[in-house]
């Protein structure tokens, strides 16, 4: 008898509430009893302003002001409109064009292109690879399609990328599969803020060569959420041909989302791109992940599609995008180097962080510690490993502020 009335368990442990969303609630709770000044809400994975509003980029706004009834009203293809996938590669690529075939398929936001990547490049069973700070829907999105995960250790005794502990799960899962999906999230990773450097970047993919064997196959997810909101575009780019020509049987996939580059959050728009040598390969993709999406959310949001594909036929609209992004961008990196400053001020080991929209205290008692910090207003996501801070969501002020709180509560 399982623990569920009428539903059925399927090996999975199902929290009665979200709990980000859940401390999130508790926050809002307090700023209704004790006003917004009270609180300090780092849960939020959105961007907000200084005073607490969502930002919205306006010039996307004025673009989704004037779509036609067709734009926002009618289906769109089930992988997306031509317009938008030619588009969206675009958005991903920067001012790099692979030399690789390239397919595109639309998915509502970064979380449709995990779950197809999961469920078409990886058996019923398999486990599935990222690392031990991580984002938790992952691991809820394979065990909603049968599936298990695993981690490596993300950094080392140096605090650098631990190569050894990814090299030996990867040759681990590779013993007791015939496939494997890796799920990178870089640059800007949540919960840590880490970015993989070149050198990081060219050790992952000689272990995955040497891994390949005939007869193996590795899908090679590249999680880039907050690449717009790292740093400067294309340098935070300069790994993708790294990607470009890698042997057959590794395929890499761009999870590119639109919620955060185009401040598109509620419209849930994104895409999976898979950069193969072979055309044949490409052409595989895009069946089976349009099958896919047919079979679960059948066809991603057309308003957004059109939105984005009529910002990239127009340079001018392109280029105030960009301009625009690129102001709140560097609002969101001064806060990110200001918690950095005041962490190392007050001598408050952080995980290593480069940039995006969360940054990581590693914490042994992480609950007990959060719990503590919301009695005095202060609201973080407690993890696993430690507590996430969301520097997207508080102004600079409070980035520097909240250091010495947080070593306050855990002493």
């Amino acid at each position: 008898m399982g623990k569920y009335i009428l539903a059925r368990e399927n090996g999975r442990v199902i929290p009665k509430e979200d709990k980000i969303f859940g401390i999130n609630k508790l926050a809002k709770e307090m700023i209704a009893e004790k006003g917004k000044d009270a609180v300090v809400n780092a849960t939020i994975g959105s961007l907000l302003d200084d005073q607490g509003n969502l930002v919205v980029l306006s010039s996307v706004v004025d673009v989704l002001k004037n779509l036609t009834p067709v734009d926002y009203a009618d289906y769109a293809p089930i992988g997306g409109t031509p317009e938008f996938r030619e588009a969206i590669k675009k958005a991903a690529f920067g001012n790099y064009v692979p030399g690789c075939h390239t397919e595109a398929v639309a998915t509502p936001g970064g979380t449709g292109a995990i779950r197809n990547t999961i469920s078409n490049y990886s058996d019923y069973g398999d486990t599935i690879l990222t690392s031990d700070w991580y984002w938790a829907p992952y691991g809820t999105i394979a065990s909603e399609i049968g599936r298990k995960l695993e981690t490596f250790t993300l950094f080392n005794a140096d605090d650098r990328f631990n190569i050894r502990s990814f090299e030996e799960k990867v040759n681990h899962l590779m013993s007791r599969q015939e496939s494997l999906v890796i799920l990178l999230n870089t640059p800007a990773h949540n919960p840590t803020g880490y970015s993989l450097t070149l050198d990081d970047w060219k050790a992952v993919l000689q272990v995955l060569e040497e891994a390949a064997v005939p007869g193996k196959t590795i899908a090679l997810f590249v999680d880039v959420a907050y690449i717009d909101f790292a740093g400067d575009s294309e340098e935070y780019r300069k790994f993708l041909p790294l990607l470009d020509g890698l042997p057959e049987n590794i395929l890499p996939i761009i999870g590119y989302s639109a919620s955060k580059t185009f401040t598109l959050y509620g419209m849930r728009c994104g895409a999976m791109i898979g950069m193969t040598p072979n055309p044949e390969i490409a052409a595989e993709f895009k069946l089976v992940n349009e099958y896919s999406a047919r079979g679960t959310w059948s066809n991603s949001t057309r308003a957004a599609q059109a939105v984005i594909a009529k910002i990239y036929s127009s340079p001018e609209l392109l280029q105030k995008v960009d301009e625009e992004r690129t102001q709140c961008r560097d609002m969101l990196v001064r806060r990110g180097k200001a918690f950095e400053k005041a962490a190392l001020e007050v001598g408050l080991a952080i995980v290593p962080f480069d940039s995006g929209f969360f940054a990581s205290v590693p914490c042994a008692n992480a609950e007990e510690v959060g719990q503590k910090l919301q009695k005095e207003g202060i609201f973080a996501v407690p993890l696993a490993k430690g507590l996430r801070i969301s520097v997207a969501s508080i102004p600079e002020s409070a980035c520097s502020m909240l250091p010495a709180r947080i070593l306050e509560a855990m002493k």
